[in-house]
């Protein structure tokens, strides 16, 4: 007996000698941490009991400003290591995790927690493993949930054209990329008609109607330093069972787009334009409410439960102008047209038997000029021009004014340096449409024609 287990101890010890030998040894282990975020405090003068709201339309998400959005933060620890290799061809891997933190309860997030009945949400929107030019190559690889997502702008943080922040994986060689990703399950869970019910047995019990992402990119660079990424994109999403109170039949949709990135020559170095236009159809008619996820369909079905003819457009025009060493112009544009699945024009009933709006056009026009009076010390002033119309609703209307005195503690002078610390002054005047209809979380709690806000507040990144 004991001849035996001193056989199958050696045998182990050999075993796990070989494994560790195996093992690949990592060199130039680094961990960083990253953040980003916007807290502060404020009230509305005239608002009810002082208690602010955003002042921007509702429908449209942060689009028109986000000097009054309420507190949000972002930690991103990550490790970045680089295989040894037996000769130069090394591996970039990176291993990320973001974890998102924001009140439901406006802007005291010290003083709430998850128990608190509004209290603080939290949220893992990335958790992702990527490995960058493979053993030296041009094949890049990912796999998991990531914000995957590229220019933005940054006044009102809307990430155009090609925000695929979901779960998924891809594969890149150069400057071209595939993707899958399956939004449904866990980034849209408890969005109606993806979650159902079905009885097996007598017993009911959860189920996910799943959608299917496919993604293709392909940035073309062109003389002058302009670039062209063309976005090609395909959805389905299968049929449930026939067994269920309400059966969903297949459908699908397609999407495509291009993008130009142009740098512009100025006093100052630093200035571009960039372009935009992207066509959904049938479910990838997605993008409202201030994001631009094509999976979002938008709309009712038609009256077979199915999105055929369903559409959207979106035309976007972002610049920045580095005028002088002491001024900067930042502006945009936004244009969407998007129509469901039914015939209507303006409410159809969607799957739950409720009436939504079936069509939407959102306009909004906005700018923000930062005059560098220090290093230190920039002053920000921005307006805002938006528009929503749903259905055959009159249009909505709010232009929005904000000043922003705004110390910068790393001293230099341009447009992306954070931390910002900010004196907050916004108004913002709404037509008679918007106000008698509620159509802004201030409106919500204010039958007024001027909306306000003051507070002061920081905007901090690090990466």
């Amino acid at each position: 007996m004991k001849s035996t287990r001193k056989y199958i101890s050696i045998v182990a010890i050999i075993f796990i000698s070989s494994i560790m030998t195996a093992q690949v040894v990592i060199t130039n282990t680094n961990f960083s941490m990253g953040t980003t975020g916007r807290i502060g405090i404020g009230m509305s003068p005239n608002g009810e009991g002082m208690q602010w709201k955003p002042l921007n339309l509702s429908g449209q998400g942060s689009l028109a400003g986000r000097m009054e959005q309420y507190d949000y933060m972002d930690l991103l620890p990550a490790i970045h290591f680089t295989p040894k290799s037996e000769n130069d061809d090394t591996t970039n891997v990176t291993m990320q995790v973001r974890l998102g933190m924001y009140s439901q309860n406006g802007q005291f997030m010290g003083n709430v927690s998850s128990r608190s009945p509004q209290g603080l949400t939290f949220i893992l929107p990335e958790t992702y493993v990527e490995a960058k030019n493979i053993m030296g190559s041009d094949w890049s690889a990912w796999a998991g949930v990531r914000f995957r997502r590229y220019d933005d702008i940054h006044i009102c943080d809307y990430f155009y054209f090609d925000d695929h922040s979901a779960q998924g994986a891809g594969v890149s060689y150069k400057d071209t990329e595939f993707a899958i990703y399956m939004p449904s399950s866990s980034d849209s869970s408890g969005v109606y008609p993806y979650n159902y019910q079905v009885t097996v047995k007598g017993a009911t019990n959860p189920a996910i109607r799943q959608r299917m992402v496919f993604v293709g990119e392909h940035t073309m660079k062109l003389k002058g330093g302009n670039s062209l990424k063309l976005l090609g994109e395909y959805h389905y999403v299968a049929e449930n069972s026939k067994d269920v109170d309400y059966s969903y039949p297949s459908d699908w949709g397609w999407v495509l787009g291009a993008k130009l990135n142009s740098p512009l020559k100025t006093k100052v170095e630093g200035s571009f334009n960039q372009f935009s236009v992207r066509y959904g159809a049938g479910i990838a008619n997605g993008g409202d409410n201030g994001n631009t996820w094509t999976w979002a369909t938008y709309g009712a079905p038609d009256q077979n439960g199915k999105y055929t003819n369903a559409y959207s457009v979106t035309m976007v025009e972002h610049f920045l102008l580095n005028l002088h060493k002491n001024f900067s112009l930042n502006g945009y544009g936004i244009f969407t047209n998007s129509k469901g699945g039914s015939s209507s024009n303006n409410k159809a009933l969607f799957y739950d038997k409720s009436e939504i709006y079936n069509r939407k056009t959102d306009f909004v026009v906005g700018a923000r000029s930062l005059y560098y009076v220090k290093n230190w010390l920039h002053l920000i002033n921005e307006v805002h021009y938006a528009t929503r119309k749903d259905g055959n609703n009159p249009t909505a209307s709010m232009l929005k004014f904000s000043f922003a005195p705004t110390i910068v503690p790393l001293g230099k002078k341009n447009a992306w340096c954070r931390p910002h610390i900010r004196l907050v002054m916004s108004a913002a005047k709404y037509n008679d449409y918007a106000k008698d209809n509620q159509y802004s979380p201030y409106l919500q709690l204010n039958n007024k024609s001027w909306g306000t806000y003051i507070g002061i507040k920081t905007e901090m990144w690090l990466f």
